[in-house]
């Protein structure tokens, strides 16, 4: 319903209790944006913006999750600054389960900033993509302690072109709220993203349905949430007494909590849980496998998981592996090395419909390296060590000889264990290269025409990784420093340390 044309009329203790609070909102006061939108509208690559921005603010980020697992605040570890601050708040929805943790947290940010401890320009709580903004904000103007710290600044919303509709069509049970479409009526500002993943005829449409629900909030087109921090922060968007007129009921406390769809649920896989508690093994993952699993799973159920966001430990790989999906669109890259004695474990989230914790978890553990999976995969080649082969250098074929199988080296992308380990007759004795698949694509008999390729051997896994707009992750990565035709740059050469 949103905040458009309310009625005039309204209790009035509460016009009386408005009037004060209107009032009383005069310097000092920390503002507060209050970022919300579906799962997987893009509020934490927003908020990464925000923190790698050059404006000179010091900003808390109240960080919420619907999962038990966090994976948010170590996405946004890496982008804090010395005097930026992360308050998590774990397991639970922010407009109902967690209110009493946020009203806490507010009361000792108010704390230590009245103890001149930390100084802050701006209040950020993003909340999980399944609030209700409605209680979120009644937070902030019922509690006379908060009310006196900070003032509600904005709502923020992020909108996932792509996905929204779908969400906003939702049939619901009575009394159990449509989250999508509260988030976009109850908004300030509309930030309508990944406007690269629709057509301009379908934008347009959208943005006539979303004027629909909020003919107030302005609509500003971005993708990747790529927009300034002035459209977030500091924006004098709130405005109580034209909430009051399409909500009248807004300050009551006794009105009736938020109601959540029972159906949409969250797993979590977490290595690093205590024993009694964790779902799945411990070990590194196999790169071939998790993007294998991912891809059907997203390909078969995509429309039924809204989303999913990880951080995974993958063998052969010093560095994290972040990955992200919104139903069927996923990214994945390989970001920051592991810090030195930091545990490398591996986390991931699910949100959504009909989704089986214990199915889960077994695909997971299914996508545990273990040594016999090289040996599986070595007798799966189509060559051995010491085969004439031709081989492509990245502008032509080339006769070269296989001088090793299931090969790894530290020049090789994360996660990558080649099938083979190349000599090009046209170099020196000693130098190798290595092919990324065992495709014919890179690697031929002599004289062949034919496309081949064995089983289990896939290219080498994304370096950049990102593929915004791709259907699932079996598709997401292309050879950077491949060997297909027509390629930039072929793999790096390298001298054996036993050539004379």
């Amino acid at each position: 319903e949103g905040r458009k044309g309310g009625r005039e009329e309204g209790r009035k203790g509460t016009y009386r209790m408005a009037s004060s609070i209107c009032e009383a909102d005069l310097g000092g006061r920390v503002p507060v944006t209050i970022l919300t939108g579906f799962l997987g509208s893009g509020k934490t690559t927003l908020l990464n913006h925000i923190l790698t921005a050059a404006h000179g603010k010091k900003i808390a980020i109240i960080e919420n999750e619907f999962g038990e697992v966090a994976i948010d605040d170590a996405l946004l570890a890496t982008k804090m600054k010395s005097d930026q601050e992360i308050i998590e708040v774990l397991n639970g929805c922010v407009c109902c389960s967690v209110r009493g943790d946020l009203i806490a947290v507010f009361q000792k940010l108010a704390r230590r900033v009245a103890a001149g401890e930390i100084h802050l320009d701006a209040i950020v709580l993003e909340t999980t993509g399944m609030a209700n903004p409605t209680p979120v904000a009644q937070t902030f103007l019922l509690d006379e302690k908060i009310r006196e710290f900070a003032r509600l600044d904005g709502i923020v919303t992020l909108v996932d072109a792509k996905h929204v509709e779908q969400h906003l069509d939702a049939v619901k049970a009575e009394g159990v709220v449509n989250e999508a479409a509260a988030q976009v009526g109850f908004a300030d500002r509309l930030l309508l993203n990944k406007i690269d993943l629709v057509s301009p005829s379908d934008l347009e449409r959208l943005e006539v349905r979303l004027r629909a629900i909020n003919s107030f909030a302005p609509i500003q087109r971005c993708s990747r949430s790529n927009v300034s921090v002035d459209s977030v922060l500091n924006i004098h968007g709130f405005d109580l007494q034209r909430t009051l007129s399409a909500l009248p009921d807004f300050l009551t406390p006794s009105a009736v909590p938020t109601k959540h769809d029972d159906s949409v649920t969250s797993v979590s896989l977490n290595q690093s849980a205590a024993r009694h508690l964790r779902k799945v093994r411990q070990g590194g993952l196999d790169y071939q496998l998790v993007e294998q699993w991912l891809s059907e799973l997203l390909e078969e159920r995509g429309s039924d998981i809204f989303r999913v966001k990880g951080v995974l430990h993958v063998a052969y790989a010093d560095v994290k592996f972040v990955c992200h999906a919104v139903h069927q669109i996923f990214s994945g890259e390989f970001t920051e090395p592991w810090a030195p004695g930091e545990r490398r474990e591996s986390k991931l989230v699910f949100i959504g419909k009909g989704l089986d914790e214990a199915e889960l978890a077994d695909s997971f553990n299914r996508c545990l390296w273990t040594p016999g999976l090289l040996t599986k995969r070595a007798a799966a080649l189509r060559f051995h060590v010491g085969e004439e082969v031709e081989f492509h250098d990245g502008d032509n074929w080339v006769d070269a000889t296989v001088t090793n199988i299931m090969t790894r080296d530290e020049d090789m992308p994360p996660g990558l264990v080649a099938p083979y380990e190349i000599h090009m007759l046209k170099d020196p004795e000693g130098f190798v290269t290595w092919a990324d698949c065992d495709d014919d694509s890179q690697i031929r008999r002599k004289g062949s025409v034919h496309s081949q390729s064995s089983e289990g051997i896939v290219c080498n896994p994304p370096i950049h990784g990102d593929s915004h707009g791709q259907a699932h992750p079996g598709h997401s990565h292309s050879h950077a420093r491949g060997l297909e035709p027509g390629s930039q740059e072929p793999n790096s050469k390298r001298l054996k340390a036993s050539a004379p």
